[in-house]
């Protein structure tokens, strides 16, 4: 876990190093990651809408002929909460009603009822072994998961804090669809609240994403692996960081040689 971390971190210094983004610039970075997170996000959980079909309808507004109608509302969602995810970036805390609001934004379009709403019946993770909260307990756990954060998000690193938020999360799985993308929109306000990229999970990964997720929960039959899904995250972030440095034509951090440097 340490040396994903420190990928991640190192990345992130050569990035800084360019800052701040401002003006046009700032806007064309904020974009291309509207369309990246919404597309990806969407597509870890089935959405058929292809990264160019997701740029056409958020740019343009045009639909596309032949996919389902709710691939398309999932799409339009995602990118109205990641608007507001960003208007989180410079709030000190984000609060209970915020996270409510993200899963509003999100699934409004697809059933209004239950946008923002707690869920009134018990679920499960398909393929998971993980039993979660009743529908009584929710209200409860996401106290308990805000009095968390409130503990611990100035005492982690960004990229351990984010990734135990949606764990924790997910783990509660508070609505009745659409947790993996509020946890993911989550994550990210906590990634950019302190100067990091949005993360991008990309659907070829979804294996090891499923994965790690499930090493980290408690189940009846073992212990949880929390550190298994930080290091996944720590990964994620890094590929999506070498991605920005590429694209902006940075020199790319010497991991090599930081990594012997912190073993001696």
């Amino acid at each position: 876990m340490e040396i994903q971390l420190v990928k991640a971190e190192l990345c992130q210094r050569v990035i800084d190093a360019v800052r701040p983004f401002e003006g046009e610039s700032r806007k064309e970075i904020q974009d291309f990651y509207r369309i990246s997170t919404t597309w990806s996000s969407n597509a870890i959980e089935g959405n058929t809408l292809t990264m160019g079909e997701t740029k056409v309808l958020l740019e343009d507004g045009i639909t596309i002929g032949g996919k389902p109608l709710k691939d398309t509302l999932e799409a339009c969602g995602h990118a109205e909460a990641y608007d507001y995810m960003f208007s989180l970036m410079r709030n000190a805390q984000v609060a209970l009603d915020d996270i409510l609001e993200l899963h509003r934004l999100f699934y409004h379009k697809i059933s209004e009822k239950d946008a923002g709403i707690y869920r009134n019946t018990q679920v499960r993770i398909t393929g998971s072994e993980t039993i979660l909260p009743t529908p009584k307990e929710i209200p409860s756990r996401m106290k308990q998961l805000e009095l968390w954060m409130r503990e611990n998000e100035k005492t982690l690193k960004p990229l351990v804090y984010a990734a135990e938020l949606y764990r924790r999360f997910v783990e509660i799985h508070p609505f009745k669809d659409g947790n993996g993308r509020t946890a993911r929109l989550l994550m990210n306000t906590a990634l950019i609240q302190n100067g990091y990229l949005p993360c991008v999970i990309s659907p070829a990964i979804r294996l090891d994403y499923l994965q790690s997720l499930e090493a980290s929960h408690d189940t009846p039959a073992r212990g949880g692996d929390p550190d298994r899904f930080i290091a996944f995250v720590a990964e994620a972030e890094t590929e999506t960081e070498k991605d920005f440095i590429r694209s902006m034509h940075l020199e790319m951090p010497d991991f090599k040689h930081e990594l012997e440097n912190m073993e001696r």
